[in-house]
């Protein structure tokens, strides 16, 4: 019952925006720090960007800081990523993940192409 589900990717123009969300069920969301993470053939997933359980906090991947945004509504239990800027390296498979000290959840993947 458990679910969490990305939505949102898609081909997009280098210097496009992009916005993900991640819809959750099965579980309590606010109860839930959310993070994305993105991985690429060939290569180990990476932290994109974090957020805390009520919003106090956020935390960015060094090559996303200043161009992506991480946000939440508890209300609707999603979360999402919103991308500005984006460049042909930004190209990946990005994941939803919930976790707390109860457990950790991961989406499915959206996939995000940048290209001309």
């Amino acid at each position: 019952q458990v679910q969490l589900v990305e939505s949102g990717g898609g081909l997009v123009q280098p210097g496009g925006s992009l916005r993900l969300s991640c819809t959750a069920s099965g579980f309590t969301f606010r109860s839930y720090n959310m993070r994305w993470y993105r991985q690429t053939p060939g290569k180990e997933r990476e932290f994109v960007a974090g957020i805390t359980i009520i919003a106090t906090f956020t935390n960015y991947a060094d090559s996303v800081k200043g161009r992506f945004t991480i946000s939440r509504d508890n209300g609707k239990s999603t979360a999402y990523l919103q991308m500005n800027s984006l460049k042909p390296e930004d190209t990946a498979v990005y994941y939803c993940n919930a976790f707390s000290g109860s457990g950790e959840y991961w989406g499915q993947g959206t996939q995000v192409t940048v290209s001309s």
